[in-house]
């Protein structure tokens, strides 16, 4: 039992050296890409926000939808574009090649606090990156400015408290179920990023209720999951295991913004059709917890052999359209900008508007409804009243 309940050193998240050196200049460097993101970030939130995620919203929550994928897309490209081509970090993916723009729900192990930021190269790669939808923490909707973005690409946020957080997930996953709009939903079952300390507790607590130990992974929450695929399996295409692996070091959020770490990323894929996904809950939970043991497995693997199996199911990310993906955002920004400082005092009163409604909104979580829905309710927080 000692054996098994050894955390695996070698994916600790502080194991090992920096790949590379945290230098003045790697420093300076991380603050013009924050400030870059930043700004290209606020100024596509205030002129595009208001306009593709309500104005259309009220016509179309289709078209919304639509347009909003479009406009954020390309400024979510940026950080794929950071991640490989600035940073040179590898991305390597291996497992199975999965054909691009289905509707899936997207499972995941969780090693550090930017994990789901490696999600966007697959995303990338599918033609899918703006219809991401992450399930994350609602502290991460208090972030300046990604709080806002977070909103407007519609994140659902939660407490991590069952009974506060279900009536908010089916609320608005039952808005995700038209098979019309593209939908890749990411979930992070464990709940929370890996440590040492809380693996530890982990396995005492699956040692003590006859669950799996696992070593490099921890146990996962199973209602969310069943959740996603009671309301959204009936427009679904498939679900994505996806298992992520750093070298040789998990990265933070300053690591990747100043190009340090990692050195390498490895993502295996693993597709299941939805006909195949289990239809009670019970054994839906059951099918979970088998898919993280056998994480665990690939993780103790990738460790012993420095990659997972069936690796090159994906390519590089070409240079020359990130390139000009890179140059239309920031020519989009400076427009702006210079709209906003040079040219007609009403564009700094629609600035100020469109400030005031995204902090509103953001903070209440108020999503409108088209117009034939004025009736309902137009706050997540509030249950939907039955007929």
């Amino acid at each position: 039992m000692l054996a098994n309940m050894e955390v695996c050193p070698a994916l600790s998240s502080n194991d090992g050296l920096k790949h590379r050196k945290l230098t003045p200049f790697r420093v300076f460097r991380g603050l013009i890409c924050l400030v870059l993101l930043l700004s290209t970030a606020f100024m596509f939130l205030v002129y595009f926000g208001p306009i593709a995620a309500v104005l259309l919203c009220f016509f179309s929550i289709h078209l919304s939808r639509k347009t909003t994928s479009l406009l954020f897309g390309l400024w979510l490209s940026l950080w794929p574009f950071l991640f490989e081509k600035v940073n040179k970090t590898k991305v390597i993916f291996s497992g199975e090649t999965v054909p691009p723009m289905e509707r899936v729900v997207l499972i995941a192990n969780h090693r550090t606090e930017v994990d789901w930021m490696y999600v966007w190269d697959l995303a990338l790669r599918k033609g899918c990156l703006g219809y991401i939808k992450f399930v994350l923490k609602s502290s991460l909707m208090k972030l300046p400015i990604f709080g806002w973005a977070f909103h407007i690409l519609e994140f659902i946020p939660v407490e991590r408290k069952w009974e506060i957080d279900e009536p908010i997930l089916r609320q608005m996953l039952s808005t995700f179920a038209n098979p019309l709009d593209p939908l890749w939903l990411a979930v992070f079952p464990e709940g929370t990023d890996f440590t040492e300390q809380k693996c530890k507790r982990n396995q005492k607590f699956a040692a003590e209720n006859g669950l799996p130990v696992l070593k490099n992974v921890l146990l996962p929450k199973t209602k969310g999951f069943y959740t996603c695929l009671e309301i959204l399996r009936g427009s679904l295409d498939a679900v994505y295991d996806i298992t992520i692996a750093y070298k040789h070091r998990s990265p933070s959020f300053v690591d990747n913004l100043c190009g340090v770490d990692p050195s390498e990323v490895h993502i295996h894929v693993q597709r299941i059709p939805i006909k195949d996904m289990p239809l009670s809950e019970s054994e839906a939970a059951t099918w979970l917890i088998n898919a993280f043991q056998h994480k665990d497995e690939l993780l103790s693997q990738f460790v012993a052999e420095g990659h997972f199996p069936q690796q090159g199911t994906e390519g590089e990310l070409s240079t020359f359209r990130g390139l000009v993906n890179f140059s239309v955002v920031v020519a989009l920004t400076g427009i702006f900008v210079f709209l906003t400082f040079c040219s007609s005092i009403w564009f700094k009163i629609y600035i100020s508007l469109a400030c005031a409604y995204l902090s509103f909104a953001t903070y209440l979580n108020f999503r409108p409804l088209p117009v034939l829905g004025i009736g309902k309710p137009m706050l997540c927080n509030e249950k939907p009243k039955k007929l």
